[in-house]
């Protein structure tokens, strides 16, 4: 039963073998850790240089310039930055202290969550700057198609993909083939 200290895991994939690697649980949950920590790093990286742009750009010269909705943009989009690098720090938080209390199972699903809300504070942040730069730079048409493109490749890439990879494994069909 899932509590709100304890988090119910997700169903098992079809197919898939937890087994199928000489670990015990305790060893999955550090390989797990550690892969999901590596990938943090890599977008953590990006996540502080665009919210160390955004917090330079109103020392810009044109930023006095900005319409008031080109501020609206560009302050949801600091927030979004800053939501992104904060969700993306909190597993490294989390497991400083938690360290050395035997609960990594949860570290780990816990870890994944904020992992999860981060990348999609990450797309929002970026969907916005690239809203502000090219909204300065074109016109209405140009903007919208540019932000739209952006949009639709970070769903399709980051969500969409994925899910349907997900949902390919866990037909009951691919249970044969395994």
């Amino acid at each position: 039963m899932a509590t709100p200290l304890r988090p119910r895991l997700a169903p098992p994939v079809p197919g898939y073998d937890p087994d199928g690697r000489d670990e015990t649980p305790l060893e999955r949950c550090d390989r797990n850790l550690v892969e999901l920590l590596q990938e943090v790093r890599v977008v953590q990286t990006g996540v502080q240089v665009l919210f160390a742009f955004l917090l330079t750009a109103p020392l810009a010269a044109r930023f006095p310039e900005l319409t008031p909705f080109q501020r609206y943009d560009y302050f949801t989009t600091l927030l979004a930055a800053g939501a992104a690098a904060v969700l993306l720090i909190a597993p490294t938080a989390y497991h400083r202290i938690l360290f050395r209390c035997g609960d990594k199972e949860h570290l780990v699903i816990v870890a994944n969550r904020f992992t999860l809300a981060g990348l999609a504070f990450v797309a929002l942040s970026m969907l916005g700057a690239l809203f502000l730069v090219t909204d300065l730079m074109f016109d209405g048409a140009t903007v919208l198609v540019t932000v739209t493109i952006a949009g639709v490749a970070c769903v399709a890439f980051w969500c969409v993909l994925p899910l349907l990879r997900r949902a390919a494994l866990r037909r009951p069909q691919n249970l044969a083939r395994h």
